[in-house]
């Protein structure tokens, strides 16, 4: 027994290594980049509230947020359409296409005026340029999930750990490029044009990575599976496919809500809100998203050994019972951050190392990519995108200052019932429509 396990796990790595694992490795990587592009509106949230809404309006950083959150609710309509054409014509080809439009967006916020040189057409301009981020993110990570899932032979759940791994490495770049910035120049400087060098540095970054990208060849499943091709998959998927989007939708929850509030809302939180030191919490961010990376990683190892299920569950109950107590340690102002940021992102690991995993096998390959990005898209559109915006509203309305944990114990909730539901369930994807 114990000779045919070590057998069968030295396939299994061989079956992830050479030109498979290169070939995730690069559709992960773009994922990286995109997801940099994406972050870094929210990461430097405090400075587009001062480049592109009125001096001292006192409602200039939710209305910032409020442009961030506009990307996340173009994803499903961007989810959809790379998802038509995914599931119709193959997986490679929107890779492309997404990474090269997000890398122009990107380079275009980077050099938008001013709302003091432009007024109101620099802000407008700056929500076109939000939606089209959206719009190619939408299709970014559900390729990459159906991607890799379809090229990790026996090894989908590392392989779907390895996209989020590289995913969170493209947060964490964007964590230390601003922490670089705000140790080399002034709070003017940043505010003046520290934010644009990060746009840059996406949009530049981005676009190598799409050369690299092109080298991609299609997956073995979706060559095998193109006969059955649908004319309209998006309609197929939620005509057939309805109750396996909204379980998709309340797996991928914890981790949506989660990680909109600690990427794109904490930073600002803890600067702006609580008035922690800004490099304190630059360097806290770093070490938090580090962690949870490898974190992560070793969850998404144990996906294909254990019921992913239960990955999911356990991070359910950590985020229901620790997201209140380590917002009002944050709420108090003398937390240790360098502590309680990483032990909050570590506890979020089985979800975001488990469900990528759990919503690609609730569809079979013909449908996958419509379903996979139906689920993300709505889920990280309404938690993800809203949540800043939301935390900022509850602290108004309540003058709570940890009023954010309601929100986390909400999702972790939702993700618990999902957990549960999953039981007994065949994730293997492969039934046909309709089943």
């Amino acid at each position: 027994m114990a000779k045919g396990a070590a057998t069968d796990q030295q396939a299994a790595w061989s079956d992830m290594a050479g030109g498979r694992w290169r070939m995730i490795t690069l559709a992960a990587l773009g994922g990286a980049l995109e997801y940099f592009d994406f972050i870094i509106f929210g990461i430097f949230a405090q400075s587009m509230a001062a480049a592109f809404f009125p001096a001292g309006d006192r409602l200039a950083l939710t209305l910032a947020l409020a442009v961030f959150a506009i990307g996340y609710l173009a994803r499903p309509i961007g989810g959809m359409i790379s998802s038509h054409f995914g599931d119709r014509y193959g997986r490679k080809r929107v890779f492309v296409v997404t990474l090269a439009l997000m890398s122009a967006c990107t380079f275009g916020i980077g050099l938008l005026p001013t709302y003091a040189s432009w007024g109101i057409a620099a802000t407008l301009m700056l929500v076109l340029l939000r939606l089209g981020q959206g719009l190619c993110i939408g299709g970014e990570l559900p390729g990459a999930i159906t991607f890799v899932v379809e090229s990790a032979g026996r090894r989908p759940g590392l392989a779907c750990g390895m996209v989020f791994a590289l995913v969170n490495a493209g947060v964490l770049l964007a964590a230390f490029v601003n922490l670089c910035l705000t140790a080399w120049l002034s709070p003017a400087a940043m505010l003046d044009h520290g934010w644009r060098i990060a746009f840059a540095i996406g949009g530049m970054l981005g676009l190598v990575s799409m050369i690299f990208r092109r080298s991609l060849e299609e997956t073995s499943t979706f060559l095998r599976f193109r006969h059955a091709a649908v004319r309209q998959p998006v309609r197929d998927v939620l005509r057939t496919r309805w109750r396996a989007i909204l379980l998709g939708c309340a797996v991928v929850a914890p981790t949506a809500g989660f990680n909109g509030l600690l990427f794109a809302h904490m930073p600002a939180y803890l600067g702006q809100v609580i008035a922690y030191d800004r490099q304190a919490v630059a360097g806290a961010m770093n070490l938090a998203l580090l962690l949870m990376s490898f974190s992560l990683l070793t969850a998404s190892w144990w996906a294909d050994r254990i019921p992913a299920r239960h990955l999911l569950m356990g991070s359910s109950v950590a985020l229901l019972f620790g997201a209140p107590v380590t917002y009002v340690l944050l709420a108090r102002g003398d937390a240790n951050l360098m502590l309680v940021l990483p032990l909050f992102a570590i506890a979020a690991a089985g979800a975001n190392g488990s469900f990528a995993y759990l919503i690609a096998g609730l569809f079979p390959p013909q449908l996958r990519f419509s379903g996979v990005a139906l689920s993300l898209n709505i889920s990280f559109t309404l938690l993800s995108g809203l949540g800043p915006l939301c935390a900022n509203a509850l602290i108004d309305a309540t003058g709570w200052r940890a009023a954010p944990a309601l929100i986390l114990s909400t999702v972790a909730l939702v993700g618990l019932g999902a957990s549960i539901a999953l039981a007994g369930r065949d994730l293997r994807g492969d039934a046909p429509p309709g089943a």
